[in-house]
Order: structure tokens, then C-alpha cells, then sequence
């Protein structure tokens, strides 16, 4: 067996599976969960409607799809991510663009691609586990970067020393981030790219929460390196997904783009790796890209249940929205594991510790004493777990 296989972690849900395996609730009030960033949303009625149609899943079954995608599904791409993102010079679609079978694949296997032998691969604490998981099954070290109050949420690169950039073949971003909603400035990230230029790391941007925000659109990799007058978007690739944009989880569709260069090598290794997304998944995508109406809708979806979440809550437990996502990212009470437990004894309400999103670094956890709560249910769901956490506080 890989011997790295045994440097894994177990994965957030299974530690607070176990964590609460042997409580009963004392409450017979129904089970709410606000822990998996699942979201809940209906999916728009013109994709199931255009996903249950005989023709298109009969043709679809009667083809091996291409793992470099339909044309017209990377066309639809790139019209997205031009327009999204207002890139002064288009990126191109035949060697720009792949759709892949959601984030989570594609942001583990490009470690696979990129990583060559023993280097350090930074990214944010907090983070999505994927991240840690890619780095060390690539052969690669992780050097967790912290994302404190203090620092927006935001990775905080200053403590980084010469030898560690040196070292460094990839960093992850995720923007907005994961728990804390935080958006990172286009001066942020366009520090990331100087050093990047530097070190001739690959930048890897998580960019999956950047249709579900309450202001401005968030700024992307490729946005930021365009505004420095950048064409060729070398070492920046960019990650997105139809999962929270388009309430799609289950067809588990997104895309990479970015430098050329890195996508040659990448359809290369995913032509090994065996990733290619169904016919009829691919052109359900592309209908998703290119359609604005029903993310809008989405949008406004999440804002009325923060709205209504934080009120309940506002003279017990008050807590700001984030700019991005949506999570809630708060202080606890008391330790955060303490706090999980006795909220599911006294509520049947799930919630994931903050400490078990990140990694101890230095003695100090950043996730320590929070806890993430998805707001991804029916807003009557989620008034109702905000009631019972009221009433649990008080």
C-alpha cells in the first residue's frame, strides 16, 4: 500500500460522527443539520426538465464523452468566466478550459499533475481537507497558512520565510473561503501571483462560492492576473463548480482554467486517470453556464435566510454575515467541541467544530472555540434551528 495513505486524516464528518455517536438528544423535536455544506435548493426546473429528456440520455449513453469536454461545453465555459470575470484578453477555449467531474476531483488530482517530488504546498487554515489530503498523497508537505480575524480570514503570508518559498510548488486558495465567507482583495491575490512569478509556484484557486455573495461579485486568480495586464495567466488556474452556483451537487460538473501550459499537462494525466463527464452531463452544463436568472434567484435564496437566521439570534448570540458563502463562521461560548455536543444533546442541531476544519499549528488551532453552520436548508428549517439555539444559549 502507499504508505502516505497512512499521513491521512479522517475526514471532518466522520470525527463528528463519532464525536456524537453515543448521545440521544433529550428533545424530541426533529433532526436539523447545519453541518454539510450541501446545498438544499431546487435545482432549476429548465435543467431537470432538459436532464429527463429521453433523446438527449439515450444519446448520451451511446458515447464515450471526451475527456477534454464537448466543444460547446467549453465554449459555454469560457463565455462564463470572460464575461464573470472581465478578462481583458478571452481565455480560449480549446486550451484554456476543461470541465471536470466537480471541484473536489479536480482540486485533488491537479496536485497529482503538478506536484513533482518533495516540496511544500501551501494553503489556508481552515481549510477543505481535500486540499492537505492532495498535497501529501502527491508526495508534497503541507504548510498550513492562518486565517484569523485579525487578517480578514484571509491567509496570512507574512510569516512565510525565503526557504519555505523556495520550497513551495503550489499554493491553494479559496476565495471566498471556506468556513469564513471571507473574500480576498485582488491586491491579495495579486501579491500571491508576484511571489508566484518569484518562485514559479502554480497558484490553485477554489473559487466554487463566487455566485453566492451579498455586494459586489467577488474577484477571481484569473481576474487579478489580467488587471496586472497579464495575458497568458501563467502559473493561475482557476476552480469552479455548478454545485452552490446552480444547486447541482449531484451532477457533480465544474471546470479549470487558466495557463495553458498546466491544462496540456493536466488533460494529459486526466486522459490516464480515466475522468471524463457523461455526454448528457456535459451538455446539461453548458445550459447551467449560460443561464444568470436562476443564480441571481439562488442569491436572494441564502440572503433571506441570513437575514432571518441572524435576527433570531442577534440579542443572544450576535454574529455578522460574511461577505461570501454560505456558512456562518461564529465564536463559541465555551470549547467548540463542548459546544457541538451540547447543542445536538439539548436541540437535535448538528454543527461541525471549527477546530476539526483546521490543523494545530505552533500550539495555536485557528478553527478552535468557532463552529461552522451551513445555512443550507428550507428557511422554515433554518428559522427553526436558530429558535432552538435561542433558546439553548439563553
Amino acid at each position: 500500500m502507499n504508505k502516505r495513505l497512512n499521513q491521512l486524516q479522517p475526514y471532518p464528518f466522520e470525527r463528528l460522527n463519532e464525536l456524537l455517536a453515543n448521545i440521544t438528544p433529550t428533545t424530541d423535536e426533529e433532526f436539523i443539520s447545519l453541518a454539510l455544506g450541501e446545498p438544499k435548493h431546487r435545482a432549476p426546473e429548465f435543467l431537470i426538465e432538459s436532464y429527463c429528456n429521453p433523446n438527449t440520455i439515450a444519446k448520451g449513453f451511446g458515447t464515450y464523452p471526451p475527456t477534454k469536454g464537448l466543444a460547446e461545453l467549453r465554449e459555454a465555459i469560457a463565455d462564463f468566466v470572460n464575461r464573470r470575470f472581465k478578462l481583458g484578453r478571452a481565455i480560449n477555449p480549446e486550451t484554456e478550459v476543461l470541465p471536470v467531474n466537480g471541484t473536489r476531483e479536480a482540486l485533488f488530482a491537479i496536485a497529482q499533475a503538478v506536484i513533482d517530488g518533495d516540496s511544500l504546498t501551501m494553503m489556508p487554515n481552515p481549510f477543505y481537507q481535500i486540499y492537505e489530503g492532495a498535497a501529501i498523497l502527491a508526495g508534497s508537505t503541507p504548510r498550513y497558512i492562518p486565517c484569523n480575524e485579525d487578517n480578514g480570514f484571509n491567509p496570512d503570508f507574512s510569516k512565510v520565510t525565503e526557504d519555505e518559498w523556495q520550497r513551495c510548488s503550489m499554493v491553494y486558495l479559496c476565495t471566498p473561503g471556506n468556513p469564513s465567507g471571507s473574500i480576498m482583495s485582488i491586491e491579495e491575490i495579486q501579491a500571491v501571483i508576484k511571489k508566484s512569478d518569484e518562485y514559479n509556484f502554480t497558484i490553485v484557486s477554489d473559487e466554487c462560492y463566487s455566485e453566492i455573495y451579498s455586494d459586489e461579485p467577488p474577484p477571481g486568480l484569473l481576474e487579478s492576473a489580467s488587471a496586472m495586464g497579464r495575458d497568458d495567466y501563467r502559473n493561475c488556474v482557476a476552480f469552479n463548480s455548478l454545485s452552490k452556483r446552480s444547486n447541482l451537487p449531484g451532477l457533480r460538473s465544474g471546470y479549470v482554467c487558466g495557463d495553458a501550459t498546466i491544462m496540456e499537462k493536466f488533460l494529459l494525466y486526466r486522459t490516464y486517470h480515466g475522468s471524463a463527464m457523461a455526454a448528457q452531463s456535459q451538455w446539461l452544463s453548458a445550459k447551467a453556464w449560460q443561464e444568470e436568472t436562476h443564480v441571481a434567484q439562488n442569491r436572494d435564496l441564502y440572503s433571506g435566510k441570513y437575514e432571518a437566521f441572524l435576527n433570531v439570534l442577534k440579542d443572544v448570540w450576535p454574529m455578522q454575515r460574511p461577505a461570501a458563502g454560505f456558512y456562518l463562521w461564529p465564536e463559541t461560548p465555551i470549547e467548540d467541541r463542548e459546544f457541538t455536543i451540547q447543542l445536538f444533546t439539548e436541540t437535535n442541531v448538528k454543527v461541525v467544530p471549527g477546530s476539526y476544519l483546521a490543523r494545530e499549528v505552533d500550539g495555536v488551532n485557528p478553527g478552535a472555540n468557532r463552529v461552522r453552520l451551513a445555512l443550507v436548508a428550507e428557511l422554515e428549517e433554518c428559522v427553526e434551528a436558530a429558535n432552538r439555539i435561542k433558546r439553548f444559549l439563553a
